[in-house]
């Protein structure tokens, strides 16, 4: 999120209505058992339409509304994630605590956590057979960590550092984990922070700033998988699965086609949503710094780059929040579609995954700071003045 998403807010009425420090000399292994917006996006050469792997057939009924039934009040609620064999579920807040739904603390890093605006705990994610548990923070000096945790399901114990970012900036800190649909461990990162990328982080594959991590982390400290787009490749960070990302706040996995929905909060002009097909090989970049939504970035310019499939320009504040792919039951028309909103503007939208430049506003939440999914496939919305909201149909 852009420097001003996080910041401590007064009290507002809520509206629902229906309405590099790279560990040296990793392991390499084979994988792991798996345990638009009003304007519409510009023409891509690859849309999910055309490229993604077993996506379902668009939806055939009209779209309707959503209802956001409260369900918890935390402090500033960040991340979601459920684990195997568990019913609970657990919730990152950014002011360092990793809670339950019910109000049981976890892990409690608010004494580690830097506390500035887009700093602190920011995701959450169980490995797949949910023995392990692993959170993404930054320290008293702003660096970021994937911390691991030994959980079996009443108590955190072996704590171990599975990687260590230093952060040039306080801001851009992405913050987002996620197991993917091959049993990997996917980690967001921003581009360091500051304004335009100073550096050129977010095109340097000798960073691991500006990008999305894939790795398996059980390992010292972890593996890289063999077949990730730069592994073996002397001048690239072998850990770097897609690149080319100025904020990568939220991402996702449709858990029915295994296709990636990525939400990169934009400079001053446009917020965009990238998709990564299931066919993917990875090594995709999006664009950063030389583009901005779909247009050159001062003056930049590249060939080969991977194009947003949704676009929508920068109002007075602008931060996009992507979300899922609805995979539940219990709102047929939400089927296939993408959800996805903004963390200034409120509104949340919902789009065809197979033609996501067509969105329309089925909802609202006011500072909406992330979206869930439960392990029924259900959703849940997220507003870091506190509340912790279950999606429902509007009546």
């Amino acid at each position: 999120m852009r420097s001003a998403v996080l910041a401590p807010l007064a009290a507002a009425v809520l509206t629902v209505t229906v309405a590099a420090c790279a560990p040296s000399a990793p392991e390499i292994t084979q994988p792991p058992a798996p345990a638009s917006s009003a304007p519409s996006s510009p023409a891509t050469a690859s849309s999910p339409a055309a490229t993604a792997a077993g996506t379902s057939p668009a939806p055939e009924s009209e779209p309707g509304k959503l209802a956001f039934e409260q369900v918890a009040t935390l402090d500033k609620p960040v991340a979601m994630a459920v684990r195997a064999g568990d019913d609970r579920v657990y919730v990152a807040e950014q002011s360092g605590r990793l809670r339950t739904l019910g109000g049981d603390t976890v892990i409690d890093l608010s004494g580690e956590i830097s506390t500035g605006n887009e700093q602190g705990l920011l995701g959450v994610a169980f490995h797949p057979d949910g023995r392990w548990l692993y959170l993404n923070w930054t320290d008293r000096d702003g660096h970021t960590h994937v911390t691991e945790w030994a959980f079996d399901g009443t108590k955190a114990t072996s704590r171990r550092d599975v990687l260590k970012q230093d952060q040039p900036y306080p801001n851009h800190n992405g913050g987002h984990l996620a197991f993917g649909p091959d049993g990997y461990l996917y980690i967001g990162l921003g581009d360091g922070g500051s304004g335009g990328d100073p550096h050129g982080y977010g095109q340097k594959l000798t960073t691991w700033l500006g990008k999305i991590l894939r790795i398996d982390p059980r390992g010292s400290p972890y593996k890289v998988p063999k077949d990730n787009p730069f592994a073996g490749r002397r001048t690239a960070k072998p850990e770097i699965w897609a690149y080319g990302l100025r904020n990568p706040w939220k991402f996702t996995f449709d858990r029915e086609t295994g296709d990636l929905w990525i939400g990169d909060v934009g400079q001053n002009a446009w917020e965009e949503i990238d998709f990564q097909p299931a066919s993917s090989k990875g090594g995709e970049n999006y664009g950063w710094n030389l583009r901005e939504g779909g247009e050159p970035f001062n003056g930049g310019q590249g060939g080969n780059l991977t194009d947003p499939v949704i676009t929508y320009p920068q109002d007075d504040c602008t931060s996009v929040t992507a979300g899922y792919v609805y995979r539940g039951q219990k709102i047929p028309w939400l089927k296939g579609r993408f959800l996805y909103g903004d963390f200034c503007a409120g509104w949340v939208k919902a789009a065809r995954s197979g033609k996501p430049g067509d969105a329309v506003e089925v909802g609202r939440v006011e500072q909406l700071s992330s979206f869930g999914e439960g392990a029924d496939g259900e959703l849940y919305a997220m507003s870091i003045q506190g509340p912790v909201y279950k999606i429902e149909a509007a009546p």
